[in-house]
Parts: structure tokens; C-alpha cells; sequence
């Protein structure tokens, strides 16, 4: 499966503050009704903290 934009990625993440969980992240996106190709690739990535967004999409990225 194709990683989504990371733009669109980004989109349901605002508001979220770094340093970030995976479980904070999934339900930040969840809350923000992310679409399911966006959760799913959230869902995907390793569990940990993550300090800015560019590690979130850098995550998603080799998650996918």
C-alpha cells in the first residue's frame, strides 16, 4: 500500500504537541476524522515517541 501525502498526513495532526506517542498521534488523527488510508498508515508505524512531524511522515514513509 502507497503511504499517504504527507501533507494530507499532516492535516489531522494539528493541534498535536511533540514530543508525540503513537497512541497519541492515532488519536489525534481519529478525533480530527481522518480518513482510514490515513489511520491505517498511522497504525503502521512503530510504537514510540516522536518529536516532530517530520518524524511522523518520515515513519509513514518507511512504514509503507
Amino acid at each position: 500500500m502507497a503511504a499517504p501525502n504527507p501533507i494530507q498526513v499532516q492535516k489531522y495532526l494539528s493541534g498535536i504537541d511533540y514530543p508525540a506517542s503513537k497512541d497519541d498521534i492515532v488519536a489525534t488523527a481519529e478525533k480530527e476524522s481522518a480518513p482510514d488510508d490515513v489511520l491505517e498508515a498511522l497504525k503502521g508505524i512503530p510504537d514510540g515517541d516522536y518529536d516532530a512531524p517530520t518524524a511522523v511522515t518520515k515513519a509513514v514513509s518507511d512504514a509503507n
